[in-house]
């Protein structure tokens, strides 16, 4: 079995920077794309992968993942954290998100029945993801959404 291929890291971070594709740099390599992934993350050319874990807090069951509530959350977190998310994705979250707060509510989460619309008990889920979009995009809970056709809570 033969050594595997070492990828030369400020070599890597040339090309890419001269827009080579993965395909393109794993031909050059003679490694899988997958192994210029692997060198791009070492190399610290790859953005983090976004966590999405403080807006989804469960394990969630296959069959809920693609639900409604899921992407608004992911969709949330995603801005929370500075990706990019289309206006019309971002606008379907907070609606949604704003709806939820100014009535009075949050959201649960159970495997067997999927997500639910509870009453905001003390400290709201909802609330809090939403706050923290809310900053990362500069704008309070009250204000309107830069960028957005939004309007903030009532």
């Amino acid at each position: 079995m033969g050594r595997k291929p070492r990828i030369d890291h400020e070599e890597l971070a040339r090309l890419a920077a001269e827009g080579w594709s993965n395909a393109e740099l794993a031909a050059h390599f003679g490694v899988t794309e997958s192994g210029v992934l692997q060198a791009k993350r070492a190399a610290g050319l790859s953005r983090p992968m976004t966590d999405h874990s403080r807006a989804l807090p469960w394990k969630l069951r296959r069959e809920h993942s693609q639900t409604g509530p899921a992407t608004n959350l992911r969709n949330l977190s995603a801005a929370a954290q500075g990706r990019r998310v289309t206006k019309e994705k971002l606008n379907t979250a907070l609606r949604w998100a704003n709806r939820l707060v100014d009535d009075g509510l949050d959201i649960a989460y159970d495997p067997e029945h999927g997500f639910q619309e509870v009453p905001a008990a003390g400290s709201s889920h909802i609330g809090r993801v939403l706050a923290e979009v809310r900053e990362a995009i500069g704008g309070s809970p009250g204000d309107e959404t830069p960028g957005t056709d939004v309007p903030g809570r009532k």
